[in-house]
Formats: structure tokens, sequence, C-alpha cells
């Protein structure tokens, strides 16, 4: 399987911005589907974002607008910008890797911590 790796979250104010990374632990061949998702204390585990091998991306209502989900596919990562935070963003971010039947490619990480609070 493929390892990941999130990073970037934090503690920070209500409209600010924060850059989420999913480093994978090797090049992922093929097409594929990359996901971001959040888990908020009490609630489950919840689709955010996603890119695909070929580019293209899509995301939740309630981010459109202020998430972006990017790649660089020589670094085998995956980043989720996230501007005008919001106190309902408070979650801990996930990513992972599925191919094209759904099938998760990587193991789920520790995930990454964002709180937005003033």
């Amino acid at each position: 399987q493929v390892q990941l790796v999130e990073s970037g979250g934090g503690l920070v104010q209500p409209g600010v911005s924060l850059r989420l990374s999913c480093a994978a632990s090797t090049r992922i061949l093929g097409d594929y589907f990359m996901p971001w998702f959040r888990q908020a204390p009490g609630n489950q585990r919840a689709l955010v974002a996603a890119i695909r091998s070929d580019g293209s991306t899509n995301y939740t209502d309630s981010v459109k607008g202020r998430f972006t989900s990017s790649r660089d596919a020589g670094k085998n990562t995956v980043y989720l910008q996230m501007n005008s935070l919001k106190p309902e963003d408070t979650a801990v971010y996930y990513c992972n890797v599925f191919n094209t039947m759904g099938s998760p490619l990587g193991s789920w990480g520790q995930g990454t911590h964002v709180t937005v609070s003033s």
C-alpha cells in the first residue's frame, strides 16, 4: 500500500489560510482519485475535495470557492489550499488515494488537525 502523510494543519483565526500537504511514499501510476476527507468531533469522515489523475477537481459545496486541491507529481504530493477558513472547517483532515474501481491504494494516516477559532 501507498503510505500517506498529511501535514500543514494548525490553530488559526477565522478568515486566514492554510495549505495542507499529502505526501505519498511512491509515485502513483495510472488513473487515480485522490480525495481529502475531514472528520470533526462527533461526526463521520466526510469528503471535502478531490483531484484526479487527469487534474480535474471537485469540492463539497461548503468549501467551493475557498478550497483548492492541486498536485505536484514530481514530489508525489497533493495539496489542499484552504482560504477564508471558518470555525466549521475545524476537523482532522485526511487524504487517501483510490483507483478507478474505488478501492483504496493507500493506508490511512494520522491526519492533520485544523482548528479555526478566534
